[in-house]
């Protein structure tokens, strides 16, 4: 539940000091018993007692830490950032082929040394269980090629930690004494960009630390020869106007200007298992359709990558995956999902990329040369809650395959699906109900509300029912930050920092040029030019505040006595039931992660710190950006309804959220159409409309009416049971936000009458 992180104090109130009986002189501290304390760390993070020495696990045999969220990506010292190439003499008349191998694998014990370019990257896969001692569970897939056709590489073990992050797209390699398995069958395959390439599917090529110790060689691209034949890296990018025609499944690659990035979160891979993936949206645009691309970014082994994804970096993902059909509509819900040979690069990280030749990364190059940037900036978006995608028309179709017994949650299960989740891990669950009150509510006092905390968001200008732009001084001091990313050497996560400590105090001057034209100008010359990628993003601050708990507290008394109330309306049945109940949840709160902020250039680390989940190192005060969260006012231009649904059984009722989103410079951002037999929900939407006339005359009014549409909508449900879909999310600490994603009559077609 990350009640504990990375920057937070403790008193510890027991402790004790246990040796290890396995090594001499060796023990360590264990913590017994510890309370947290107020306030944030600002001390320096702790240095290891022996720097030269990795960091390792006190207890077990394990040699390495897991990362903290998740199992796919590299964690720790033990992962080597980068090996040179080295300069060795290739002689061809020893090397042999793919096709060769194929036909005498199965008559040879030793092989002779291959020349080999790697064309697919596949994420790390983690493969520990507890009761199995291995130093280092990993493996890795590549496929290579030369001249004769293309296979499976795999990287196992300990060689993971010292050639993966080395291994790239591109790279040549000269490899001997490996060894030749049969193929996993059930292992993924990438779509290769030439389709006319052969494919050896039968065999694998395994490089291990034994059995036997390959020996792995690096050749620089440099002294690549064309007469050894080897493929050139191919891709099949598409541009946004051509996806909508594409076949469910489809693979490929895009390339877009970034507009949103959501939060970053993670789902279960298995039901009640502890293993979690990653995740996140996004939205690019490539200038050929009015529409963008919706992004689902899984990890991809890629954290400094994944955690610095931001509005207005060109962002290009490889390997993507075509989800289709899920309405009739497919140019409002087609979106792009990640595979397990999928890569992503922002800016920074393009440099020696072999995409950059292609003809589409061209087009798109030329077309950003021809943008204006404060067109574009104010149209982007950063985190919050993002629904989507939408849940289908059918409560049948949303079943699938399941049955609708295993589907359907019992009212009263809610507390425990909450109390079981961890943080940021992401749920959506379907429950059956009764619409019983609907109370639309104004956060503009929320502030006033609660003494002693700060809320996390800007401003009225800078939030998302804002119609204004950012100031141009920060879209100057965003140019020339975006500039420098493409005007170096790639340069690791310690020195992102110490340029940040650099970077610190130092005059910005104002900048003419479009940073468009010029970054557009260093994309198409990176082959030819230096890089430096982005300022590293930042961790979340401890000091995250948020508004009040209303918890165990009747909303509807405290919204009363708040003045929060815009308007209301409550069924008679409720008006009957509501002080009867045996259990009454109360989760209708949103909070500073839950709603999405308009992006600004000055605070993009404070930003990305705020929607990425909390870090696994502590930084410094000194390395963290100057603004502090707690400056940002609080965000006085957002309205949403709390509505009550109340058991089929009127004995247990829940409080939950409905935010409409919108964002008046970008109707594309959130696919907000009418949704057929969800005429309330649709209704609710409206609040927009309401919402960005009241914020253009500078400050929010103190009430909304509930529209009369509203209303009637709610009337044609009232009494009537109704399967409402919730979105589920664990924010950290006890913060939990419950939205209402979706309302199925049960008297609709596809769902069972009730009886």
């Amino acid at each position: 539940r990350a009640r504990l992180r990375a920057g937070t104090r403790l008193r510890l109130t027991r402790c004790s000091y246990r040796y290890d009986e396995k090594r001499l002189n060796r023990g360590f501290l264990c913590l017994e018993g510890l309370e947290r304390a107020a306030g944030t760390a600002t001390a320096a993070a702790g240095i290891p007692p022996d720097r030269h020495r990795p960091l390792q696990p006190l207890r077990g045999d394990n040699r390495h830490y897991l990362p903290l969220w998740n199992n796919e990506d590299p964690y720790g010292d033990v992962w080597v950032p980068d090996r040179p190439p080295v300069r060795v003499d290739v002689d061809v008349s020893k090397l042999t082929n793919l096709g060769h191998l194929e036909m005498t694998w199965r008559s040879r014990v030793h092989f002779h040394p291959l020349l080999v370019r790697i064309l697919h990257k596949s994420r790390l896969r983690y493969y520990g269980k507890p009761e199995k001692k291995m130093d280092m569970p990993y493996q890795a897939y590549f496929e290579v090629a030369d001249g004769s056709g293309m296979m499976s590489m795999v990287l196992w073990n300990s060689l993971c930690p010292e050639w993966y992050h080395s291994m790239k797209v591109g790279t040549v390699l000269l490899l001997a004494k490996y060894a030749i398995k049969t193929s996993y069958p059930f292992k993924t395959h990438p779509t290769p960009g030439d389709s006319q390439m052969k494919r050896f599917a039968t065999i694998e090529i395994s490089l291990n630390v034994r059995d036997p110790p390959t020996e792995i060689n690096i050749i620089p691209e440099e002294m690549v020869k064309p007469e050894w034949g080897l493929p050139e890296v191919k891709y099949r990018f598409i541009t946004r106007s051509e996806l909508d025609d594409l076949p469910h499944n489809h693979s490929c690659d895009v390339i877009g200007l970034v507009t949103f990035v959501g939060r970053a979160e993670r789902a279960r891979k298995r039901e009640h298992s502890e293993d979690f993936w990653l995740y996140r949206w996004a939205h690019a645009i490539d200038g050929t359709s009015d529409q963008p691309f919706i992004l689902e970014l899984f990890a991809t082994s890629q954290p400094d990558v994944f955690e610095r994804i931001h509005p207005m970096t060109y962002l290009v993902c490889t390997q993507m995956r075509v989800i289709q059909g899920l309405t009739e509509n497919p140019s409002r819900t087609v979106y792009l999902t990640t595979s397990n040979e999928s890569q992503i690069f922002i800016t920074g990280w393009h440099k020696g990329q072999p995409y950059t030749k292609d003809a589409k990364v061209q087009n798109f190059i030329q077309w950003m040369k021809s943008q204006c940037e404060a067109d574009q900036i104010k149209k982007t978006v950063i985190g919050g809650y993002y629904p989507f995608p939408r849940p289908p028309d059918s409560f049948l179709k949303y079943c699938k395959n399941s049955e609708v017994e295993s589907v359907l949650k019992p009212i009263g299960d809610i507390g425990k699906e909450i109390e079981d989740l961890h943080y940021r891990e992401h749920k959506r669950i379907a429950v059956q109900g009764i619409i019983s009150a609907i109370r639309c509510i104004s956060c503009s006092d929320a502030a006033e509300e609660a003494p002693g905390e700060e809320l996390v968001q800007k401003d009225t200008s800078q939030c998302l029912g804002s119609s204004s732009v950012s100031k141009e001084d920060s879209v100057d001091k965003g140019k020339i930050e975006e500039v420098k990313s493409f005007l170096g050497p790639p340069s690791t996560p310690r020195e992102h920092q110490h340029q940040a400590l650099l970077s610190k105090g130092s005059s910005v001057k104002r900048q003419t040029t479009s940073r468009f034209r010029r970054d557009a100008e260093h994309l198409g010359e990176y082959q030819h030019g230096h890089s430096v990628q982005d300022k590293n993003g930042q961790t979340v601050s401890d000091s995250l505040q948020h508004c009040p708990d209303q918890e165990g507290v009747s909303n509807i008394l405290e919204t009363e006595e708040t003045g929060r109330t815009c308007d209301s309306w409550q069924s008679d049945l409720w008006a009957q039931v509501k002080d009867k109940l045996m259990n009454y949840f109360h989760h209708s709160k949103i909070f500073p992660e839950s709603i999405p902020c308009k992006f600004d250039y000055v605070h993009k680390d404070l930003l990305m710190q705020q929607y990425n989940l909390h870090a696994a190192v502590h930084q410094p005060i000194e390395a963290r950006t100057d603004k502090n969260i707690n400056e940002f006012k609080s965000a006085n231009g957002l309205g949403y309804y709390e509505v009550t649904v109340l058991g089929i059984n009127h004995d247990i009722a829940i409080d939950v959220a409905f935010l409409p989103l919108f964002c008046p410079d970008n109707p594309h951002l959130f696919q907000l159409e009418d949704i057929r037999n969800d005429t309330l929900l649709s209704c609710m939407n409206s609040i927009s409309a309401c919402q960005q006339k009241a914020t253009s005359s500078g400050r929010l009014h103190d009430t909304f009416p509930l529209s009369d549409e509203i209303v009637k909508a709610a009337k044609e449900l009232d009494g009537k049971h109704v399967i409402c879909i919730l979105d589920i999310c664990h924010l950290g600490d006890d913060k939990v936000e419950v939205f209402l994603s979706k309302i199925y009559k049960t008297v609709e077609p596809g769902v069972l009458d009730p009886v």
